[in-house]
């Protein structure tokens, strides 16, 4: 916990927010996931709590086989460690399909911490350095879907330590545009001084809270969304509720592969993933061929095959190929691999932080 000497912060305080536009709205399988109150985060005055509806998208049964055709493919240098090549589309990729952006890095930032005491969220302060001055749909969902993962931190008035010692609830600091109010929070140590030196608030003090926590509280108020390092413009975003009750409704409660792929890499990050597996929400990417066919996408590395796997269906859309996610399960991935001898492995989030395994560590779930 870091404390700051501001003054203090008024409810309508707009921390120079201003909400960005365009919504995404890639298309996923709906799943159902618990969307459980964050613990020691209150709603604002006036706010009931209540629960939302649930979203309900239109999607393929995800019992309906997935016939593997090559549609989308994308090149990648060597695993793990070396930077990504430029994607690539195959011949039979639909020449309609939109431009697929770069895969990101292979691994996450080296750990940073500038406020002594708050771990900064390398990977959400990475994907807000890439926005553009106006933002657009797929330059949001590249800030979001690194929110499934590390931790957010949240500017509460008075001093949090106080606060939890006395049993009270923590007021967040807010900012209303127009008739909407959006939680404030910040990717790490310099979104915060940014945020205090702009506002001038010297009763203000800082608290860390997993990612998926913070996303929770605002979904189960009144919240029109959330602003990540409002005063750090054009390093900042926000984004609106309705992607938020999209992004847990979609989200593997436990997140396990993607925090492995977002921590440091050792020789068993490899088999920590494929040991991961079994329990987590997996999606594979499909489309449409030229022909009619339904394709899954892939990858190629050094010359070999590998099928693109994915920890959440805003993975496969910040491909940006238009790509549709559909699920498929650890034992389904294993059947797939047997079934066709020339896939050397399969590739997990090709957007980044990416990694390759081959056949060897894949081998717990192949039949």
């Amino acid at each position: 916990m870091a404390l700051f000497g501001r003054r203090k912060k008024t409810d309508d305080q707009r921390d120079d927010a201003t909400p960005q536009r365009g919504t995404p709205d890639p298309e996923a399988p709906e799943t159902d996931v618990d969307a459980a109150d964050a613990p020691g985060l209150a709603p604002r005055d006036g706010e009931d709590g209540a629960a939302r509806d649930d979203a309900t998208p239109a999607n393929p049964s995800t019992e309906e086989a997935v016939p593997h055709v090559n549609i989308s493919v994308s090149t990648y240098g060597a695993p793990r460690t070396a930077p990504a090549a430029k994607p690539v589309a195959s011949d039979s990729a639909a020449s309609a399909a939109p431009a697929p952006r770069n895969p990101g890095p292979a691994e996450a930032p080296a750990p940073t911490q500038i406020v002594p005491g708050l771990p900064d969220n390398g990977l959400v302060i990475q994907a807000l350095r890439g926005l553009p001055e106006k933002p657009e749909s797929l330059d949001l969902i590249h800030v979001a879907r690194q929110l499934l993962q590390g931790q957010l931190f949240l500017r509460i008035k008075g001093d949090a330590r106080q606060l939890l010692s006395e049993g009270a609830q923590l007021p967040l600091a807010v900012a209303t545009v127009g008739d909407k109010q959006y939680v404030l929070a910040f990717s790490g140590g310099a979104g915060l001084q940014a945020s205090v030196a702009s506002d001038g608030d010297q009763q203000t003090s800082a608290v860390a809270q997993p990612a998926a926590t913070v996303l929770r509280h605002v979904v189960t108020g009144s919240y029109a969304g959330i602003i990540i390092d409002p005063s750090s413009a054009p390093a900042r975003a926000v984004i609106p509720r309705e992607l938020i009750e999209r992004m847990l409704d979609q989200a593997d409660p436990n997140a396990l592969v993607k925090h492995l792929l977002a921590g440091p890499r050792t020789a068993a990050t490899g088999a920590d993933v494929v040991a991961a597996m079994p329990g987590a929400k997996l999606w594979v990417a499909v489309n449409e061929t030229p022909d009619g066919k339904v394709g899954v996408a892939e990858a190629r590395a050094n010359g070999e095959r590998l099928l693109q796997v994915f920890s959440h269906p805003l993975e496969v859309a910040a491909i940006g190929r238009g790509d549709r996610a559909a699920p498929i399960t650890a034992d389904r991935l294993g059947a797939a691999l047997a079934a066709d001898a020339a896939l050397a492995g399969i590739l997990v989030d090709a957007a980044g932080p990416w990694i390759r395994l081959g056949r060897d560590e894949l081998a717990p779930i192949l039949p």
